[in-house]
């Protein structure tokens, strides 16, 4: 793809004038990274506050009399379960219990939902939810209407503060969203986010997403806020565990097999997978996601194959990275189930040369732990 084929969201001249290293991602032009660097931009989230731009994600709403009975077949976790207001991370899952996507479902009301969805699945999700819907509801794909925003620190809650007009949302819960109103404009505030720290998503119409920008700059000063990139983004979901679509996740491994048993809801009544999912989890499944340490220098990358002490592959790496928190080279691979046991000895085969690793527990990094 050219670069003049690639998509541009509405911050793109603000990428521009910050010094953002502009790079192809999921069909959008995006910063991998400004003049400050992936370390700092890392850092600067972990100890104050960051703002992403994720106007190329996904905004589908679910709308109609049984739009909880709509959701509730297309996706493996309770929607039934959300009371108004509160958001709720899930999958939907194909006939075998493959992850079409991972999904944040914000519940407005019974008839009324609206879906984040990944930028790189967008219209293939759109055009799943509706060819598999068989309910009074329908979706509605409002991805262009939307820009985003994460705001993303310890220091997250206090900026939303100083911003007139969503400081009350700072008093929102953990998975919990509302409407809120910035000058004069309509916004969706939600508290969550993709990095382990306490953050918020701000979904803000389109033409409004600059404005919105420049005054969270402005305001997080103070706090010593940086704009950050997806080099960064990567990197903090990384050490927080959390999986990405395209390297933890795909149609292919089930929900299990990818770490999202958590969010499988087996008692809530039928859904799209359940019956292969309800074997898998029967039968106790062959494969599954593990966190591995290098205990060798190297960068174990996607792709790169695992192996046992006696040079048998038992797996492969989806994710991998050195990253600044936890400092050391840390991934993540789907391997056969048996070896998932902590403190075992494992190889990578980085650039053909055999890295010793270990097992280790998920999550690297979190801030939320209560």
């Amino acid at each position: 793809m050219q670069h003049s084929d690639l998509r541009r969201t509405p911050l793109y001249n603000q990428h521009l004038t910050l010094g953002g290293k502009m790079v192809p991602f999921a069909g959008w032009e995006m910063p991998v990274q400004y003049p400050s660097g992936l370390i700092a931009e890392h850092q600067t989230v972990r100890e104050r506050v960051g703002l992403f731009d994720v106007s190329h994600m996904g905004e589908i709403f679910c709308v109609g009399p049984e739009a909880e009975a709509a959701l509730n077949y297309l996706t493996c976790n309770n929607v039934a379960a959300l009371k108004d207001g509160q958001a709720q991370y899930s999958a939907i899952t194909n006939e075998r219990g493959g992850v079409v996507d991972d999904v944040i479902v914000y519940k407005y009301s019974r008839e009324r939902y609206l879906l984040c969805v990944n930028a790189s699945n967008c219209a293939h999700d759109f055009a799943w939810l509706t060819k598999q819907n068989r309910f009074k509801a329908e979706f509605q794909d409002h991805s262009a209407r939307y820009g985003q925003i994460a705001v993303q620190g310890p220091k997250a809650a206090a900026l939303i503060e100083s911003i007139p007009g969503l400081s009350s949302a700072a008093a929102l819960g953990y998975f919990w969203f509302g409407d809120f109103e910035f000058s004069g404009v309509p916004v969706i505030m939600a508290r969550t986010g993709y990095t382990g720290e306490d953050g918020f998503e701000i979904f803000v119409p389109w033409d409004q997403t600059e404005k919105l920008w420049l005054t969270l700059l402005e305001k997080g000063a103070a706090l010593g806020v940086l704009p950050c990139g997806l080099g960064a983004r990567d990197s903090l979901r990384l050490e927080a565990s959390f999986p990405l679509h395209g390297h933890e996740l795909s149609e292919e491994l089930t929900a299990y097999e990818s770490g999202l048993g958590w969010v499988v809801k087996l008692d809530k009544g039928d859904f799209m997978g359940r019956a292969a999912l309800a074997q898998e989890k029967k039968t106790g499944g062959v494969k599954t996601l593990i966190g591995f340490f290098l205990d060798e220098p190297g960068i174990a990358r996607h792709g790169d194959k695992i192996f046992n002490a006696v040079g048998n592959q038992i797996g492969v790496v989806t994710s991998g990275t050195k990253t600044p928190t936890v400092n050391v080279a840390l991934g993540m691979g789907i391997v056969a189930k048996d070896h998932a046991v902590i403190d075992r000895e494992i190889f990578a085969e980085v650039r053909g040369k055999m890295l010793q690793a270990h097992v280790v527990k998920r999550p690297f990094y979190s801030a939320l732990k209560k």
